[in-house]
């Protein structure tokens, strides 16, 4: 629940930053009329979608198991996260170098560029205190690893979003910054078409990075490594089981499924084994809140 919690969090402050930026770079781009500008306001827009389309994922994942479903629904959050990814592709991405191939030819100078330049800077800094609030939540949950290494093994897709996201934000505004600046002080619009260009390819390369991670979860994904090997380690402890055979683990978003094949302990009868296999799924279950599901086979062979 403290994972679900650390991406509440992350996704409020995007959401919060996100919408002011949004309405901000809106009209700064009506006055301006900078192409990177627009690109970055509609970049905005689309983030603040893409951050209720995660909490309409987080609730569904949080729907109860029913016949259809006897697994839950924890892989729903893993749906829009590749959603999300689609969005910031098509409508981040590609708009943005709609937008700026569109513009390249123009020689309407930009208006304005001191409201823009105002504009982009106060946005940096909300952009960042967006990050610094996501990774904050992100050193909650992942204990000794780097953050890079958080990034490939994680199973928490919506955090994942959520940063790249800021980290694409970030960036751009740089890219709008620096594009506004140099248009300016050269009175070539050129650089404002090429600004708007460089964000939308920045967001296609976060887009397909986003959509490559969701997708292993989205089709079916075991357990972190580190889960895993605890939850082998704490099986074979039990003085109930000789020796664990097989283990399989499957991340259902928050939850997790294990099944696992055992060679048990000699027990006095059959009663007694199912007593000892009902204790060893007691046990990994108190250690391991977000194990729902054990599937329990004993055996003499792998």
């Amino acid at each position: 629940m403290s994972h679900q919690n650390a991406s509440v969090k992350s996704i409020i402050f995007a959401l919060s930053a996100n919408f002011g930026i949004a309405i901000t770079k809106t009209v700064a781009a009506v006055i301006t009329g900078s192409g990177a500008m627009l690109a970055e306001s509609i970049h905005s827009f689309a983030d603040c979608g893409n951050q209720g389309l995660l909490f309409l994922g987080l609730k569904a994942s949080k729907k109860n198991p029913d016949y259809e479903h006897p697994l839950g629904y924890g892989k729903a959050i893993y749906f829009w996260s590749f959603i999300v990814a689609l969005m910031l592709f098509s409508m981040g991405g590609l708009f943005s170098i709609y937008e700026g191939i569109h513009k390249f030819h123009s020689t309407e100078d930009v208006k304005s560029p001191l409201i823009a330049i105002v504009v982009l800077s106060v946005s940096l800094v909300l952009e960042g205190a967006s990050l610094w609030g996501c990774i904050t939540q992100i050193n909650k949950v992942k204990n000794k690893q780097s953050l890079w290494q958080w990034v490939k093994s994680t199973r928490q897709s919506e955090l994942v979003v959520v940063f790249g996201e800021d980290i694409a934000a970030l960036f751009g505004l740089f890219f709008a910054l620096v594009a506004v600046i140099l248009s300016y002080v050269t009175g070539n619009p050129v650089y404002d078409s090429i600004g708007s260009i460089v964000i939308g390819v920045l967001l296609v390369f976060v887009s397909i990075f986003i959509a490559a991670k969701v997708k292993g979860l989205l089709i079916g994904q075991s357990a972190d490594e580190t889960v895993r090997l605890e939850i082998k380690t704490l099986l074979e402890a039990r003085p109930e089981i000789e020796s664990i055979l097989n283990l399989i683990t499957l991340q259902l978003g928050a939850q997790i499924m294990v099944a696992t094949k055992a060679k048990m302990a000699k027990a006095e009868s059959i009663e007694q084994v199912m007593k000892n296999i009902n204790t060893c799924e007691k046990e990994l279950k108190k250690a391991f809140p977000e194990v729902q599901w054990v599937f329990f086979e004993p055996d003499i062979e792998n």
